[in-house]
């Protein structure tokens, strides 16, 4: 029903399910994972009304299992990616994980997800650095494609002494450039 991707890890798609509505996956070495996109396979849907929330669990110094709230998946929003990596320090949160006692090893995280009621899943508030950014793709790709352009630009940058005539050839103050 469930699968979970790493980026460079191969796609876990089988779950460990440790209750009717519960699933586990495993995620070692935890400490250099950022991001995780957790999604339905589309074999099976959700039944009508309901939907999972997604939780990410980590041992913390103690060997105690920490769990916050990532946000959820519904068969109208059938993958999610979540940012993992802040969220090691933080404080857990209520889950519905507590009285299962699932093993915790040092370096394995896991990720649960629970099958609720989707007017549940409304109220409950994910941990905010779990999101990844809101900034447009868009917007963040044109940014970083500019400050590319003028970098590449300015390495080709001359002093006006060291300029030799050329009719065919235009040239730009850097500083039209850094102005736009």
């Amino acid at each position: 029903m469930f699968g979970c991707l790493v980026a460079g890890r191969l796609v876990q798609a089988a779950p460990q399910q440790v209750a009717e509505d519960k699933f586990v996956f495993d995620l070692p070495d935890y400490e250099n994972i950022n991001h995780v996109v957790v999604f339905m396979l589309g074999t099976i849907p959700f039944p009508d009304g309901m939907g999972g929330s997604v939780y990410f669990c980590y041992p913390d110094q103690n060997g105690m299992a920490v769990w916050q709230l990532l946000g959820f998946v519904t068969n109208e929003k059938p993958s999610a990616i979540f940012k993992i990596s802040g969220l090691k320090s933080g404080k857990g949160s209520q889950h519905p994980f507590g009285a299962m006692n699932l093993p915790q090893t040092p370096t394995v995280a896991q990720i649960g997800i629970s099958v609720e009621l989707l007017e549940n899943l409304a109220q409950q508030t994910p941990v905010a650095s779990a999101a990844v950014s809101s900034v447009d793709s868009f917007t963040e790709f044109t940014q970083k494609m500019l400050d590319n352009f003028y970098n590449f630009a300015s390495s080709f940058a001359v002093t006006q002494a060291q300029m030799t005539p050329n009719p065919s050839e235009a040239f730009i103050p850097a500083n039209v450039v850094l102005k736009w």
